[in-house]
């Protein structure tokens, strides 16, 4: 199987999203920050059109739905090269079929709340970051290696990747509001130390 036909397109669409997110600086003092410190506990429920009364949803919430769907996004395109390189370790074979299984139902649920919501799916984000998000060249590199570099380099990306959503989905846990969202991120949470302590475990073995 050819990886490079298989994720080129994928990477191509994602990382258009992912990256103009990322790069975002503070409006305020010009500065890159992230979802800590900023005041995401404003209630929009009256303020975003189309946002049902019963499913109430805050800034927090928002922002939670809008900048993980495409951290979550990145994390399938990390996966699917795994899965299109002939000879990785199959034990990491298998940790990237279970995150692109239970990823890519969350990022149709983080859309289907903003929809709900009256929200746009990615927004004006000024001062915040998605932590764990690996650049354009770590993902070339990625998708240009070989089977035992791919496994190292996946577990080690994906390590920070899930670092970072597990920090994105507390922030969730602090200031939103939304029983959905809330749920799933305390999900989230506990689907991915899980991971990160099988990926530093796997890790160490190669």
């Amino acid at each position: 199987m050819n990886k490079h036909i298989l994720t080129r397109a994928t990477i191509g669409l994602t990382l258009g999203s992912t990256l103009l997110l990322a790069g975002c600086s503070d409006a305020r003092d010009g500065t890159a920050g992230d979802m800590e410190g900023h005041d995401m506990g404003e209630n929009t429920s009256q303020g975003t059109p189309g946002a049902d009364a019963g499913a109430s949803a805050n800034d927090a919430d928002v922002m939670f739905a809008q900048m993980m769907s495409p951290h979550h996004e990145q994390a399938l395109v990390m996966s699917r090269i795994v899965l299109g390189t002939d000879g990785v370790d199959p034990a990491v074979v298998d940790l990237a079929t279970r995150i692109e299984g239970a990823q890519a139902p969350e990022i149709e649920r983080m859309n289907g709340f903003l929809e709900e919501w009256g929200a746009e799916a990615s927004g004006d984000h000024s001062g915040h970051s998605m932590d764990g998000m690996l650049t354009d060249e770590e993902i070339q590199a990625l998708e240009d290696a070989d089977a035992a570099t791919v496994s190292r380099l996946f577990l080690e990306g994906m390590i920070a990747h899930h670092q970072g959503a597990v920090d994105m989905a507390e922030a969730e846990l602090a200031d939103g509001e939304n029983p959905e969202a809330r749920e799933l991120a305390q999900a989230i949470i506990d689907a991915q130390e899980a991971e990160i302590a099988e990926m530093q475990e796997l890790l160490a073995g190669l």
